[in-house]
Protein backbone atom coordinates (compact mmCIF):
# COMPACT_ATOMS: atom_id res chain seq x y z
CA UNK A 1 0.00 0.00 0.00
CA UNK A 2 1.41 3.59 -0.60
CA UNK A 3 2.61 5.63 1.74
CA UNK A 4 -0.26 8.83 2.40
CA UNK A 5 1.14 12.16 2.89
CA UNK A 6 -1.21 15.00 4.48
CA UNK A 7 -1.37 17.96 2.11
CA UNK A 8 -1.55 21.24 3.00
CA UNK A 9 -4.11 24.34 2.45
CA UNK A 10 -1.67 25.69 -0.13
CA UNK A 11 -0.74 22.65 -2.32
CA UNK A 12 -4.50 21.50 -2.21
CA UNK A 13 -5.11 25.19 -3.53
CA UNK A 14 -2.59 25.15 -6.23
CA UNK A 15 -3.41 21.38 -7.71
CA UNK A 16 -7.07 23.44 -7.40
CA UNK A 17 -6.07 26.00 -9.90
CA UNK A 18 -3.75 23.53 -12.00
CA UNK A 19 -7.02 21.43 -12.62
CA UNK A 20 -9.31 24.60 -12.93
CA UNK A 21 -7.04 25.76 -15.62
CA UNK A 22 -7.04 22.64 -17.86
CA UNK A 23 -3.00 22.64 -17.51
CA UNK A 24 -1.63 19.41 -16.71
CA UNK A 25 -0.41 18.34 -13.37
CA UNK A 26 3.70 17.33 -12.88
CA UNK A 27 4.30 13.96 -12.63
CA UNK A 28 5.18 14.33 -8.89
CA UNK A 29 1.43 15.83 -8.14
CA UNK A 30 -1.35 13.29 -7.59
CA UNK A 31 -3.80 14.15 -11.41
CA UNK A 32 -6.55 12.33 -9.75
CA UNK A 33 -7.49 11.19 -5.94
CA UNK A 34 -6.70 8.15 -5.11
CA UNK A 35 -9.83 5.59 -4.98
CA UNK A 36 -11.59 4.65 -1.37
CA UNK A 37 -9.40 2.22 0.16
CA UNK A 38 -10.39 -1.32 0.34
CA UNK A 39 -11.83 -2.78 3.51
CA UNK A 40 -8.59 -4.81 3.51
CA UNK A 41 -6.69 -2.00 3.73
CA UNK A 42 -8.82 -0.14 6.02
CA UNK A 43 -8.88 -2.62 9.23
CA UNK A 44 -4.64 -1.99 9.73
CA UNK A 45 -5.55 1.17 10.10
CA UNK A 46 -8.33 1.13 12.71
CA UNK A 47 -6.09 -0.91 14.49
CA UNK A 48 -3.94 2.47 15.21
CA UNK A 49 -3.97 4.41 18.30
CA UNK A 50 -5.21 7.77 16.04
CA UNK A 51 -8.69 7.11 14.19
CA UNK A 52 -7.97 7.28 10.43
CA UNK A 53 -9.62 9.98 8.56
CA UNK A 54 -12.09 9.40 5.71
CA UNK A 55 -10.94 10.04 2.01
CA UNK A 56 -11.45 13.15 0.79
CA UNK A 57 -14.85 12.91 -0.92
CA UNK A 58 -15.48 13.06 -4.67
CA UNK A 59 -18.00 15.21 -6.52
CA UNK A 60 -21.53 14.27 -7.12
CA UNK A 61 -20.60 13.58 -10.83
CA UNK A 62 -17.85 11.65 -9.81
CA UNK A 63 -15.16 14.14 -11.08
CA UNK A 64 -12.26 16.34 -9.30
CA UNK A 65 -13.39 18.99 -6.41
CA UNK A 66 -13.98 22.19 -6.92
CA UNK A 67 -12.25 25.06 -5.55
CA UNK A 68 -15.25 25.66 -3.71
CA UNK A 69 -15.46 22.07 -2.16
CA UNK A 70 -11.89 21.66 -1.02
CA UNK A 71 -11.73 25.47 0.79
CA UNK A 72 -15.09 23.96 2.93
CA UNK A 73 -13.46 20.74 3.56
CA UNK A 74 -10.57 22.53 4.47
CA UNK A 75 -12.49 24.98 6.61
CA UNK A 76 -14.37 21.94 8.55
CA UNK A 77 -11.50 19.99 9.12
CA UNK A 78 -13.11 16.91 7.56
CA UNK A 79 -10.33 15.59 5.48
CA UNK A 80 -7.32 18.02 3.53
CA UNK A 81 -4.93 14.58 3.12
CA UNK A 82 -4.40 13.58 -0.30
CA UNK A 83 -2.83 10.16 -1.25
CA UNK A 84 0.84 10.56 -2.97
CA UNK A 85 0.13 9.29 -6.89
CA UNK A 86 0.40 5.40 -6.93
CA UNK A 87 1.05 3.39 -9.99
CA UNK A 88 -1.85 4.16 -12.48
CA UNK A 89 -4.69 1.20 -12.52
CA UNK A 90 -7.45 1.12 -14.43
CA UNK A 91 -10.47 2.73 -13.24
CA UNK A 92 -12.65 0.68 -11.24
CA UNK A 93 -15.87 -0.77 -12.55
CA UNK A 94 -19.05 0.28 -11.70
CA UNK A 95 -19.97 -2.48 -10.21
CA UNK A 96 -16.56 -2.93 -8.46
CA UNK A 97 -17.24 0.72 -6.51
CA UNK A 98 -20.71 -0.26 -5.49
CA UNK A 99 -19.29 -2.92 -3.57
CA UNK A 100 -16.87 -1.23 -1.56
CA UNK A 101 -17.58 0.03 1.77
CA UNK A 102 -18.23 3.57 2.07
CA UNK A 103 -16.19 5.32 4.51
CA UNK A 104 -16.78 6.19 7.57
CA UNK A 105 -17.68 10.18 8.56
CA UNK A 106 -16.53 11.01 12.22
CA UNK A 107 -19.61 12.55 14.29
CA UNK A 108 -20.23 16.15 14.25
CA UNK A 109 -19.59 17.70 17.26
CA UNK A 110 -22.56 19.17 19.17
CA UNK A 111 -23.07 22.31 19.12
CA UNK A 112 -22.60 24.21 22.03
CA UNK A 113 -25.28 26.46 23.34
CA UNK A 114 -24.87 29.85 23.91
CA UNK A 115 -24.41 31.06 27.58
CA UNK A 116 -24.30 34.48 29.29
CA UNK A 117 -22.63 35.64 31.90
CA UNK A 118 -25.33 35.01 34.71
CA UNK A 119 -25.53 31.67 33.76
CA UNK A 120 -21.80 31.31 34.13
CA UNK A 121 -21.93 32.96 37.89
CA UNK A 122 -24.61 30.80 38.53
CA UNK A 123 -23.20 28.22 37.74
CA UNK A 124 -20.13 28.47 39.23
CA UNK A 125 -21.72 29.17 42.55
CA UNK A 126 -23.63 26.15 42.41
CA UNK A 127 -20.34 24.19 41.74
CA UNK A 128 -18.94 22.72 44.83
CA UNK A 129 -15.90 24.61 45.83
CA UNK A 130 -12.50 22.88 44.51
CA UNK A 131 -9.44 22.29 47.35
CA UNK A 132 -10.14 21.55 51.24
CA UNK A 133 -12.96 22.94 52.80
CA UNK A 134 -12.83 24.91 56.31
CA UNK A 135 -14.72 23.46 59.82
CA UNK A 136 -17.43 25.99 59.37
CA UNK A 137 -18.09 25.28 55.54
CA UNK A 138 -18.64 21.31 56.30
CA UNK A 139 -20.80 22.05 59.14
CA UNK A 140 -23.34 24.44 57.14
CA UNK A 141 -22.64 21.61 54.25
CA UNK A 142 -23.59 19.01 56.74
CA UNK A 143 -26.86 20.79 57.86
CA UNK A 144 -27.85 21.98 54.25
CA UNK A 145 -28.00 17.90 53.20
CA UNK A 146 -31.11 15.99 53.70
CA UNK A 147 -29.57 12.68 54.29
CA UNK A 148 -27.41 14.36 56.73
CA UNK A 149 -27.50 11.75 59.90
CA UNK A 150 -28.20 13.41 63.20
CA UNK A 151 -25.20 13.14 65.94
CA UNK A 152 -26.23 12.23 69.29
CA UNK A 153 -26.41 14.53 71.42
CA UNK A 154 -23.64 14.11 74.61
CA UNK A 155 -25.40 14.99 77.82
CA UNK A 156 -22.97 16.71 80.16
CA UNK A 157 -23.65 15.93 83.76
CA UNK A 158 -23.40 19.59 85.52
CA UNK A 159 -20.20 20.78 87.84
CA UNK A 160 -20.32 20.05 91.27
CA UNK A 161 -20.78 23.12 94.02
CA UNK A 162 -18.13 25.07 94.77
CA UNK A 163 -17.49 24.40 98.80
CA UNK A 164 -17.55 27.95 100.68
CA UNK A 165 -13.49 28.02 100.90
CA UNK A 166 -13.37 27.87 97.04
CA UNK A 167 -15.38 30.57 96.73
CA UNK A 168 -14.29 34.01 95.41
CA UNK A 169 -14.43 36.16 98.23
CA UNK A 170 -16.21 39.81 98.01
CA UNK A 171 -14.01 42.74 98.00
CA UNK A 172 -14.19 43.37 101.90
CA UNK A 173 -14.10 39.87 102.86
CA UNK A 174 -9.81 39.94 103.06
CA UNK A 175 -9.98 43.37 104.81
CA UNK A 176 -12.70 42.08 107.33
CA UNK A 177 -10.41 39.18 108.12
CA UNK A 178 -7.41 41.10 108.46
CA UNK A 179 -8.94 43.26 111.03
CA UNK A 180 -10.50 40.51 113.17
CA UNK A 181 -7.44 38.49 112.86
CA UNK A 182 -5.39 42.15 114.45
CA UNK A 183 -7.98 42.13 117.17
CA UNK A 184 -7.64 38.18 118.05
CA UNK A 185 -4.07 39.32 117.91
CA UNK A 186 -4.59 42.47 120.37
CA UNK A 187 -6.21 40.52 122.58
CA UNK A 188 -3.93 37.65 123.16
CA UNK A 189 -1.41 40.45 123.36
CA UNK A 190 -3.60 41.78 126.34
CA UNK A 191 -4.48 38.59 128.48
CA UNK A 192 -0.40 37.77 128.25
CA UNK A 193 -0.01 41.04 129.52
CA UNK A 194 -2.59 41.09 132.62
CA UNK A 195 -1.51 37.77 133.42
CA UNK A 196 2.16 38.62 133.69
CA UNK A 197 1.26 41.30 135.45
CA UNK A 198 -0.49 39.40 138.46
CA UNK A 199 1.84 36.57 138.49
CA UNK A 200 4.33 39.48 139.19
CA UNK A 201 2.33 40.17 142.05
CA UNK A 202 1.93 37.38 143.05
CA UNK A 203 5.80 36.76 143.66
CA UNK A 204 5.65 39.98 145.26
CA UNK A 205 3.32 39.52 148.04
CA UNK A 206 5.19 35.52 148.54
CA UNK A 207 8.77 37.71 149.11
CA UNK A 208 7.26 40.44 151.34
CA UNK A 209 5.62 37.21 153.39
CA UNK A 210 8.49 35.51 153.22
CA UNK A 211 10.83 38.43 155.10
CA UNK A 212 8.20 38.48 157.92
CA UNK A 213 7.33 35.61 160.59
CA UNK A 214 4.47 33.35 160.08
CA UNK A 215 2.36 33.62 162.78
CA UNK A 216 -0.24 30.79 164.37
CA UNK A 217 -3.57 32.42 165.32
CA UNK A 218 -4.50 29.62 167.79
CA UNK A 219 -6.76 29.66 171.09
CA UNK A 220 -4.29 29.39 174.63
CA UNK A 221 -2.85 26.74 175.68
CA UNK A 222 -4.14 27.74 179.00
CA UNK A 223 -7.85 28.85 179.71
CA UNK A 224 -10.16 28.93 182.88
CA UNK A 225 -13.71 27.55 182.67
CA UNK A 226 -15.05 28.74 185.57
CA UNK A 227 -15.56 27.82 189.76
CA UNK A 228 -15.97 23.88 190.89
CA UNK A 229 -19.29 24.48 191.55
CA UNK A 230 -20.40 25.46 188.36
CA UNK A 231 -19.78 21.19 187.36
CA UNK A 232 -21.92 19.38 189.66
CA UNK A 233 -21.62 15.87 190.19
CA UNK A 234 -23.23 13.01 187.25
CA UNK A 235 -22.84 15.96 184.47
CA UNK A 236 -20.65 16.67 181.32
CA UNK A 237 -20.33 20.17 179.81
CA UNK A 238 -19.70 20.33 176.40
CA UNK A 239 -19.79 23.89 176.12
CA UNK A 240 -16.13 24.37 175.76
CA UNK A 241 -16.15 22.03 172.75
CA UNK A 242 -16.05 24.00 170.06
CA UNK A 243 -13.97 26.85 170.99
CA UNK A 244 -11.41 24.60 173.02
CA UNK A 245 -12.32 20.69 172.31
CA UNK A 246 -12.66 19.59 175.59
CA UNK A 247 -14.63 18.42 177.75
CA UNK A 248 -15.33 19.02 181.49
CA UNK A 249 -16.57 15.87 183.40
CA UNK A 250 -17.44 15.42 187.23
CA UNK A 251 -18.16 11.66 187.50
CA UNK A 252 -16.84 8.87 190.40
CA UNK A 253 -13.61 7.06 188.67
CA UNK A 254 -12.15 4.22 190.78
CA UNK A 255 -14.23 4.92 194.07
CA UNK A 256 -13.36 8.54 194.04
CA UNK A 257 -15.08 11.76 192.83
CA UNK A 258 -13.03 13.64 190.45
CA UNK A 259 -13.62 16.70 187.90
CA UNK A 260 -11.35 16.42 184.61
CA UNK A 261 -10.79 17.52 181.03
CA UNK A 262 -11.16 15.16 178.43
CA UNK A 263 -9.86 15.92 175.38
CA UNK A 264 -12.49 15.35 172.13
CA UNK A 265 -10.54 13.46 169.81
CA UNK A 266 -11.10 9.47 168.92
CA UNK A 267 -8.24 7.25 169.68
CA UNK A 268 -8.76 5.49 166.35
CA UNK A 269 -8.32 8.06 163.58
CA UNK A 270 -9.06 11.06 164.97
CA UNK A 271 -12.73 12.02 164.68
CA UNK A 272 -14.25 14.07 166.94
CA UNK A 273 -17.03 12.17 169.41
CA UNK A 274 -20.30 13.48 170.58
CA UNK A 275 -22.01 13.14 174.05
CA UNK A 276 -25.53 11.31 174.11
CA UNK A 277 -26.58 12.57 177.14
CA UNK A 278 -29.80 9.90 176.78
CA UNK A 279 -27.50 6.79 176.25
CA UNK A 280 -24.67 8.49 178.55
CA UNK A 281 -21.68 7.66 176.54
CA UNK A 282 -19.75 9.50 173.75
CA UNK A 283 -20.03 8.14 170.30
CA UNK A 284 -18.06 8.39 167.11
CA UNK A 285 -19.51 9.22 164.25
CA UNK A 286 -17.16 8.17 161.73
CA UNK A 287 -16.83 4.49 162.51
CA UNK A 288 -18.80 4.02 165.86
CA UNK A 289 -16.26 3.80 168.42
CA UNK A 290 -18.03 4.14 172.22
CA UNK A 291 -16.45 5.52 175.40
CA UNK A 292 -18.09 5.58 179.00
CA UNK A 293 -18.94 9.15 180.63
CA UNK A 294 -14.79 8.30 182.28
CA UNK A 295 -13.59 8.23 178.80
CA UNK A 296 -13.10 4.12 178.81
CA UNK A 297 -13.42 2.74 175.17
CA UNK A 298 -15.90 0.07 175.48
CA UNK A 299 -17.23 -0.69 171.86
CA UNK A 300 -15.83 -0.25 168.22
CA UNK A 301 -12.12 -0.12 166.77
CA UNK A 302 -11.03 2.58 169.35
CA UNK A 303 -7.69 0.36 170.53
CA UNK A 304 -7.55 3.02 174.08
CA UNK A 305 -9.36 5.10 176.19
CA UNK A 306 -9.55 9.27 175.30
CA UNK A 307 -7.03 11.34 177.00
CA UNK A 308 -6.81 13.98 179.44
CA UNK A 309 -5.48 17.73 179.73
CA UNK A 310 -3.62 18.46 183.00
CA UNK A 311 -6.25 20.38 185.21
CA UNK A 312 -5.93 22.97 188.54
CA UNK A 313 -7.77 25.22 190.43
CA UNK A 314 -6.39 28.60 190.14
CA UNK A 315 -4.91 31.05 192.46
CA UNK A 316 -8.35 32.99 192.37
CA UNK A 317 -10.54 29.76 193.17
CA UNK A 318 -11.32 28.81 189.21
CA UNK A 319 -10.76 25.92 187.26
CA UNK A 320 -7.78 26.12 184.84
CA UNK A 321 -7.06 23.73 181.69
CA UNK A 322 -3.52 23.09 180.38
CA UNK A 323 -3.96 21.62 177.43
CA UNK A 324 0.55 21.58 176.80
CA UNK A 325 -0.03 18.28 179.16
CA UNK A 326 -1.68 15.30 178.14
CA UNK A 327 -2.53 12.24 180.09
CA UNK A 328 -2.98 8.22 179.18
CA UNK A 329 -4.67 5.87 180.78
CA UNK A 330 -2.69 3.00 179.89
CA UNK A 331 0.29 4.25 180.97
CA UNK A 332 -0.94 5.03 183.92
CA UNK A 333 -0.62 8.57 183.96
CA UNK A 334 -4.24 9.07 185.19
CA UNK A 335 -3.32 8.37 188.16
CA UNK A 336 -1.15 11.79 188.96
CA UNK A 337 -2.69 14.78 190.54
CA UNK A 338 -2.22 16.98 188.26
CA UNK A 339 -4.66 15.27 185.61
CA UNK A 340 -7.95 15.65 188.18
CA UNK A 341 -8.89 18.15 190.97
CA UNK A 342 -10.41 15.96 193.91
CA UNK A 343 -14.06 17.14 194.83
Amino acid sequence: MADKKKMSVAEMLAAARKADGGSDAPADEPAEAPEAAAPEAAEPQASESKPAKPAPAKSASGGRLSVAEMLAAARSGDSGAAEKPAEKKPAPKPAAAKKEAPAKKPAAAAPSEPRDTASILAAAKKSSKAGPTSKAEAAAKEKASPTAKAKPQIVVPPMPEKPDYAKAKPAGAGKKSAESVDETRRGFLHTGFWGLAAVGALWTLATVKFMFPNVRREPPSKFKVGFPDAFPAGQVQTKFKAQFGVWVVNTEFNGQQEIFALKSVCTHLGCTPNWLEAEQKFKCPCHGSGFYKDGINFEGPAPRPLERYAIRVADDGQIEIDKSRTYQEEMGQWEEPTSFIPV
